[in-house]
């Protein structure tokens, strides 16, 4: 199983998502997503796996969304995907991916990950 999991190990649910996954006998992929920014291009692809429109990868919550948030592209997805890649802090966590599947789900809460680690 090929499992890739953005990560940020400041997050109590992403830590406790990396658990559940490690528990399962599973080493996956770790990207710590606020050091190491997913492209654009990536989060594209990761909406798609999520069945999501990027706009719902968004933490709305975040301060760094809320100072930012009527100059956010929300209506433009390529340019929302450049914006979010250039503000790593306000996307949801965390993304769990099954790239053999080319499937992912958001780990809030952590359980959502058992369907896709389960076969």
């Amino acid at each position: 199983m090929n499992i890739t999991i953005y990560h940020n190990p400041k997050c109590s649910k992403s830590r406790k998502t990396l658990e559940l996954i490690e528990s399962r006998g599973i080493d996956p992929e770790i990207v710590e997503y606020v050091a190491r920014p997913p492209d654009a291009n990536t989060l594209k692809q990761l909406a798609v796996m999520l069945e999501l429109p990027l706009v719902d990868l968004l933490r709305r919550g975040e301060a760094e969304f809320r100072d930012a948030a009527d100059r956010i592209p929300l209506d433009d997805e390529a340019a929302l995907a450049n914006w979010l890649a250039a503000h790593p802090r306000v996307l949801q966590r965390p993304i769990v991916v099954d790239e053999e599947r080319e499937r992912a789900v958001i780990g809030r809460p952590p359980e959502n990950v058992l369907g896709l680690i389960s076969r």
